[in-house]
């Protein structure tokens, strides 16, 4: 029997996802410069960062 998700201890080492959110590829590609500040469409590949 598996264990209920919110009684599970919080401090787990944290994986790399594989995919990024929508907002979290904007930041990586406005950081870096990489698109303009306007633009939210056809957004190029970003690699996953670590969280």
């Amino acid at each position: 029997m598996s264990q209920h998700p919110s009684l599970r201890v919080g401090g787990k080492i944290r994986k790399v996802r594989n995919v990024m959110k929508r907002y979290e590829r904007i930041n990586v590609l406005r950081d870096s410069g990489r698109i303009a500040e306007d633009k939210v469409l056809g957004l190029p590949k970003t690699k996953p960062v670590e969280m």
